[in-house]
């Protein structure tokens, strides 16, 4: 007979694995797997997320309220997006719903033609519903407008020299002579918004939001330099209307300068898995547990720079827990760096299988390997 295991198991599961599965789902299938090896084991969930797709998820999974706005997309075009509503009255606000580099119709457009306004209208439909405080996670966006849109959606107005009304996005702002904040919504004054992001790039330059993480959206190399100096114009603008200079800050080239729209709305920047992690009573899952498995979609060298399974290993070490990573996919040349937290990396791939395969059968392929890394670890439990 084996011995009991000694403490309770916590799975952390990151990540929605490329929207195959929710990290809800993710978190299951692991259980489902440990429980399969040792049926006396005690498994604590806690789904978590960085500020990217997912993160609205894991900011609800321990109470709150999902609801649905009609908001425009980064084309424009409306559609239905989720928001939340946590116990204690803030609302989150997930850029990837809303302006996504997921959304399909969004990005038929050219990202000049991509802005944020949806994200303004969010919320100032949840001002309207009495919000004051806001976490808005800022990864996973499609646009590159410097947040405009977010600030036209609260009623700032750009125009051009001819005193016409400008679309907030890189193409309209190319012919922007004026902003005028005269508009923007005075409820702004008292509400709070708390930034979730790890990215520290300012909004323009050789490390900003157009050169840094425009060509993933979309901007050709040749249209660099002449994007920035559009955002570099809307911001110094921007600044003067509204009397903050933010746009070197940290953190103002997050989400296609979303930062920076932010930043100029008084905005504090915390690390986006740091936020979530206490917001699921990360700490408290981990006191007096013996192992902790986590992961995410790929892993790599960037996963050590605060994505989640690197923010809920931290804390595990903190605690005296270990932690394994079971992530899809494992970059062998980052595994180094990786081992040197991580007690073990794996990926649930049986062998050479296609992308397609690995995200229909992720949930059983994630059991599998659940199940026989709890056989190793504590031995199989009785028939």
């Amino acid at each position: 007979m084996p011995s009991p295991l000694p403490a309770p198991i916590v799975v952390i599961a990151p990540d929605s694995f490329k929207g195959s599965l929710s990290a809800q789902a993710v978190a299951e299938a692991i259980a489902a797997g440990v429980r399969r090896a040792r049926a006396d084991a005690v498994v604590r969930l806690a789904p978590m997320a960085d500020g990217g797709e997912g993160t609205l998820d894991a900011m609800l999974a321990r109470g709150g309220e999902r609801r649905v706005l009609r908001v425009r997309g980064a084309s424009g075009v409306e559609r239905d997006a989720a928001v939340g509503i946590l116990p204690d009255g803030s609302a989150v606000v997930e850029t990837a719903e809303i302006v996504g580099i997921t959304d399909a119709v969004a990005m038929r457009e050219p990202v000049t033609a991509r802005g944020t306004r949806g994200m303004g209208e969010a919320v100032r439909a949840l001002l309207d519903a009495g919000v004051t405080r806001f976490f808005v996670a800022l990864g996973g966006s499609s646009t590159n407008d410097g947040g405009a849109g977010l600030l036209v959606g609260l009623g700032l107005r750009l125009f051009d020299e001819a005193d016409h009304a400008l679309e907030p996005t890189p193409a309209g702002l190319a012919r922007l002579a004026r902003v005028d904040a005269s508009m923007l919504d005075a409820r702004l004054a008292s509400a709070t918004f708390v930034a979730m992001s790890d990215v520290d790039n300012p909004l323009t330059g050789e490390h900003g939001a157009t050169a840094v993480f425009g060509p993933q959206k979309g901007v050709q190399p040749a249209h660099i330099a002449e994007i920035d100096a559009t955002l570099a114009r809307f911001a110094a603008l921007a600044e003067a209307a509204l009397g903050r200079a933010v746009r070197d800050l940290p953190g103002s080239g997050a989400a296609g300068g979303l930062g920076f729209a932010l930043r100029l709305l008084g905005a504090r920047f915390e690390p986006g898995a740091e936020v979530v992690a206490s917001q699921v009573g990360l700490d408290a899952a981990l006191d007096g547990a013996s192992w902790l498995i986590t992961g995410e979609g790929r892993s790599d060298a960037q996963t050590l720079r605060g994505k989640a399974p690197y923010v809920a290993c931290r804390h595990a070490r903190a605690a005296g827990v270990p932690a394994s990573l079971l992530s899809g996919g494992v970059d062998p040349a980052a595994l180094p760096a990786l081992s040197a937290h991580f007690t073990g990396c794996f990926s649930p791939a049986p062998g050479p299988i296609t992308l397609d395969v690995a995200i229909r059968d992720a949930a059983r392929l994630l059991s599998n390997e659940a199940e026989q890394l709890t056989r190793l670890r504590y031995g199989a439990g009785e028939a």
